[in-house]
Parts: structure tokens; C-alpha cells; sequence
């Protein structure tokens, strides 16, 4: 069975290759840039020059997805110093310990297939969209491809019901109630969120009106004998611009299947262009359907570049936020009853704080077997989603895409937060935790770089990092550092210099600034400057680490689940293409039947 090759056993040995390389390499990944000249950080780690290092690494660019296999257990580092001797060798390690490099994850293709396999009662779980040829591949890239293998899971699970933790806007809900038919439950610990969703999932009510008419309609004539030429006139309708939801509500019985089909497409995959790309919709489209297009943005995404706010745990909050919580779920119950069948084609939204302690059951009353997903869920709660699953006798499959490794707790990070209720994100397999594995923040924090974005010219923020370093120096050097732990913030895109930069951030550190005039600012920069190419080169290295910290992180995970003997099948899927979609891994895993 595609995807189900990898057994516990080999997934340990890929785990414990990891780990013998990390050892050696991610004292780099872990070391802060903010320190970079004030510890000589390049001196610390580097026997050899930058341009060394930038030269190595572009050429390795023009080899992406090359692995070779690495017989030199030093990986490029001198055994005695420490210091990276051969970047070429850590470079080739880099790419063998990569997950592409272990062959440790399986297309999406592989386990749709899989899945169809699976299901007993159909050989096609779900029927793949194509996209109308308008649309480029952005613009309706992660929520159709991660909805079609959420309906396939359901579909070989015999389940109609979806809960999507951390559902934020509520995209991936919407499309796969309205594409699949399935009714899902949005959990979202931001009322911000929630009510946006609650107040689209109002307007996208006649759109699915129209949709549920023309069904209707359709069975209707497949019922019927019809005149001969109707297929060609249902043809001609498929090739016409898609419309708004006000055409719609004047034509939804005319509306061909494939024209729905796309239209829900274009529908969503305009707002996850808008997701990715922060694109005003006053923008425009390079499209012909740009009128079209802005109804359905005026539905669904006015507020859709605003960030989610922080998970808060219910200790945290006021009692009146308490209170109001509590008071929208209530009111939503109430509308999205069971009997309410105009709502069941939607996605019934609800505000709490989840963790894998949360009893689903006391937040919806009308739960029944189901699917648990996450689009990129934040920190812990990734590893939540899998604990859940298997927890919850009523979850039956999971498709969990996380995110945001830095704000991941760990429990043998000397250096870290203790957590709260004991259970850390990582290590999640009784595997790693029996050998107290850790990464560290910063790595973690490098685990979040794009390394394919970067190998295609995406660079990274350099001169803002650049200005924060020598910063640290400045304080080092007149303000004993005392503050200097203190968050600067986003100055550098207010700054119109570096002694701009430096006086803004000396009032946000509550420093004198008089101390300093301009020219001694500005001779700090011109003393660094030329070393700022170690910076660059340094932050490179960590980039190409940046794929086997990540690996490391979701193969715990994968390997959580593959310990678990109610679990009949889990894998690691690569649904996304990285370029578009950086987190681009999603653990996959099925219960076995009867399992609780």
C-alpha cells in the first residue's frame, strides 16, 4: 500500500540519522543573530571565508534535489575544533538528511490513490478539481489540494463530518462544505476570526442556495428525457466567464456541473492569493473575470490580511471575554440545529481555546464520527491535533499541516518555558522522549525558513538583521546591555537610515540617546559593513539546515503515530508545492476500523 512502506523500525533509523547530523550541525541553527558581532559568532563556528560559503551554497542551488548519501560522519566539521572545515560536505549532508533526502514522505497523488484503494465501496474517493484556465496555479493551490484529501479521508472513513482546529478565516471549512458536501465544525480560539467567518458563512448562504437549486435541477433532467442537443448547449454554458453570487441568484438553475465546480474554485483560490501575497483587492486582475472575481472577495475576504490573534488559554481571559465565548456558541448552536438543513451545506463556526485535553463532545452537541484537520495550526497546537485523534474514540482520520515551529514547547530545552499543563510539543513519540531530544528555540526558529524560496532568489531580510546586530554591539559598547533583551520591534521599516534606525530603537529601549551623536552612530556601521557578508553567509547555512530541523520535528510526530496501535495507517505527505507553500508536510493518519 502507497505510503504504508515505511515501517516504525526504518522510520527510528531515518529519526536517528537525523539526530547524528543535527548533533554536529545545529549549533549554528541555534545561534542568534542579534549576537552575531558582539560573540564573534562567525569565528566561534567558521574555519573558512564567506565567500567560500556563498559560493558552495549557490552552486548547490543549481543541484537542488540532488541527495547524496554521506559516508563522512563529521559532515564537514573539524572533530577537534568543531568548526566547519569542507562546506560542500555539510552541504551534501544537508540535502541527505533532508526529508526528500531520507524518502521519507509520499505525494499526495500516492495517497489519494491509497485512499481510493481503501474504500471499499468506490473506486473514486473524491473527484479532482481543474482549475479554469484564468486561474494560476496560486491562486488555488493549498485549500483545494488539501480539501480533496481531507473528502478522501472522510469518504474511506464513512464519516460526513470535519473539524477543523484553528480554522481561522474558515476558507478550508467553507470549501470543503460547499465542494464536498460535508458539514465541518471551524474551531478557532480568536473571536475575531470566528466572527468573520460567522458573518461570511451568512453571505455565502444564497451561493449555496443556488448550488442546492441547481442540483435539484440537474437530477431533474437526468431523470427526464431531454432534446439532443442539450449536452452542447450544457458544453457551450461550461466555457462561458464564471459569475458572481449575484449572477447566480438570477441563473443557479442554469448553472452547468463544471461551471459550479470552477466557480467555487475561483471563488476560493482568489482569496488564497490574497492569503499568500497581502494583495489589496483594489489591485485588480490581470484576468478578464476581475469584475466577476470581486464578489466573490466582497463575500468572503474583507478582512482577510488581518493577523489571527494569540492563542489564549481560558485562564487568561477576562470573564467577560469568558463570558461572550460562551454566549456565541450558545447563539450558534441555536441557529445550526440539526434540523437546519440550510446550514448543514455550511460550516457552523465556534470560538475556544483547544488542547488535547478539550472534550469536542460539550462543543458540539450534534458530533458524530469525523475527520479532525489543520491548515497550518500554530505551535503546540499541531502535536494537540494528533494527541486529540488519538484520544477521541470519534475521530476517526487526521490530516494536521503545522506551522510556526518557534512557538513549539519543548520539554528537555534547558533553556525554554516550562509548560503550563505538563504535555510539550516536543518530543511527541515516547521514541525521542526516552533520549530527551531537543532542538532549541533559535533552531526551530531557522526550521521555519524557506529554503526553495531562497535557492530561487527570495533572499532573506539582510539589512534589517544587519542594522539589529550592530545595534547590540552599540549597546554593548555605551549601555552595558542592560536593556538590550528588551524587543525592539519592527523599527527597521520606519527608519529612513541606520542612525535613524539606531535613535528609534534607543527611545523604544528607553535608552539616552544624547549619549550618541550621529557621527558615532554612523561609524559603527561603516566598521561593520564589510563584514556584513559573513552575516549573509552565516544565515545561509542556517537556511540549508533549515529542511532537517523541520524533518526532525515532523518525523516525532509521524513516529507518534506509528507507536499507537489503534493507528492502521500514517504517512507524511507532501501536499503543496514549497515554492507556493513553504509548509508544504501534512501527517496523515486513519484509525483502524472499531478502534478507540
Amino acid at each position: 500500500m502507497a505510503g504504508s512502506a515505511l515501517s516504525a523500525e526504518e522510520l527510528k533509523r531515518k529519526i536517528d540519522a537525523v539526530r547524528r547530523f543535527l548533533s554536529v550541525s545545529l549549533s549554528i541553527a541555534n545561534a542568534h543573530t542579534v549576537d552575531f558581532y558582539t560573540r564573534g559568532v562567525w569565528g566561534l563556528f567558521m574555519a573558512v571565508s564567506p565567500e567560500e560559503v556563498l559560493r558552495a551554497v549557490s552552486s548547490a542551488a543549481d543541484r537542488a534535489g540532488e541527495s547524496e548519501v554521506s559516508e563522512d560522519e563529521s559532515f564537514g566539521f573539524c572533530n577537534i575544533t568543531r568548526k566547519l572545515v569542507d562546506v560542500e560536505a555539510l552541504l551534501r549532508a544537508t540535502r541527505a538528511h533532508s526529508l526528500p533526502g531520507l524518502g521519507v514522505f509520499v505525494q499526495r497523488e500516492a495517497v489519494l490513490e491509497t485512499l481510493r484503494e481503501m474504500c471499499a465501496e468506490d473506486e473514486t474517493c473524491s473527484k479532482p478539481l481543474v482549475p479554469d484556465e484564468f486561474m494560476n496555479s496560486k491562486k488555488a493551490h493549498e485549500v483545494p489540494a488539501m480539501s480533496e484529501v481531507v473528502a478522501s479521508l472522510a469518504k474511506c472513513c464513512g464519516v460526513k463530518q470535519v473539524i477543523d482546529v484553528g480554522s481561522g478565516k474558515g476558507y478550508l471549512c467553507s470549501f470543503l462544505s460547499m465542494q464536498y458536501d460535508l458539514q465541518v465544525f471551524g474551531i478557532d480560539c480568536s473571536s475575531i476570526n470566528t466572527h468573520g467567518a460567522q458573518e461570511r458563512n451568512r453571505k455565502l448562504k444564497k451561493f449555496s442556495r443556488a448550488y442546492q437549486r441547481h442540483s435539484k435541477a440537474m437530477k431533474n433532467q437526468d431523470a427526464s428525457p431531454k432534446d439532443t442537443d442539450i449536452e452542447t448547449k450544457e458544453d457551450e454554458r461550461t466555457n462561458q466567464p464564471q459569475r458572481g453570487p449575484s449572477d447566480l441568484d438570477g441563473r443557479g438553475v442554469e448553472e452547468s456541473e463544471n461551471e459550479r465546480n470552477t466557480s467555487v474554485e475561483s471563488l476560493f483560490a482568489a482569496s488564497s492569493e490574497l492569503v499568500t501575497d497581502s494583495v489589496s483587492v483594489s489591485n485588480g486582475s490581470d484576468s478578464a473575470d476581475a469584475d466577476s472575481e470581486n464578489s466573490f472577495f466582497a463575500a468572503l475576504s474583507a478582512d482577510i490580511v488581518e493577523q489571527a490573534s494569540p492563542r489564549v488559554p481560558p485562564s487568561e481571559l477576562s470573564v467577560e471575554e469568558r463570558e461572550r465565548r460562551k454566549r456565541d456558541n450558545l447563539e450558534r448552536k441555536a441557529r445550526n440545529g440539526r434540523g437546519n438543513t440550510d446550514s448543514s451545506t455550511l460550516f457552523s463556526p465556534l470560538t475556544s481555546y483547544v488542547t488535547a485535553e478539550t472534550e469536542l463532545r460539550t462543543l458540539i452537541t450534534e458530533l458524530e464520527d469525523a475527520v479532525m484537520v489543520g491548515l497550518h495550526t500554530c505551535g503546540d497546537l499541531a502535536p494537540s491535533t494528533l494527541r486529540m485523534f488519538v484520544a477521541k474514540p470519534e475521530l476517526q482520520a487526521v490530516c494536521s499541516v503545522g506551522c510556526c515551529y518557534h512557538l513549539l514547547s519543548e520539554q528537555f530545552d534547558q533553556d525554554g518555558h516550562e509548560c503550563e499543563d505538563g504535555v510539550y510539543g516536543f518530543p511527541m513519540s515516547q521514541y525521542l522522549r526516552e533520549q530527551a531530544c531537543f532542538c532549541g528555540r533559535n533552531a526551530r526558529m531557522s526550521a521555519c525558513l524557506a529554503l526553495e524560496r531562497v535557492s530561487v532568489g527570495g533572499g532573506l531580510p539582510m539589512e534589517s538583521l544587519f542594522y539589529r546586530a550592530v545595534l547590540h554591539v552599540i549597546l554593548r559598547d555605551h549601555y552595558d546591555a542592560h536593556k538590550s533583551e528588551k524587543r525592539v520591534g519592527n523599527v527597521y521599516s520606519k527608519a529612513s537610515s541606520f542612525v535613524d534606525y539606531v535613535r528609534r530603537a534607543l527611545r523604544k529601549l528607553d535608552l539616552d540617546e544624547s549619549k550618541l551623536s550621529d557621527s558615532e552612530i554612523q561609524s559603527y556601521h561603516d566598521l561593520y559593513s564589510p563584514r556584513m557578508n559573513e552575516m549573509v553567509a552565516f544565515n545561509m547555512l542556517k537556511v540549508t539546515l533549515a529542511p532537517c530541523i523541520e524533518g526532525l520535528i515532523l518525523l516525532d510526530r509521524l513516529c507518534y503515530l506509528k507507536e499507537q496501535e489503534s493507528i492502521s495507517y500514517s504517512a507524511l505527505v507532501q501536499l503543496f508545492n514549497p515554492l507556493l507553500s513553504p509548509r508544504c508536510y501534512a501527517v496523515v493518519g486513519i484509525k483502524k476500523h472499531g478502534a478507540s
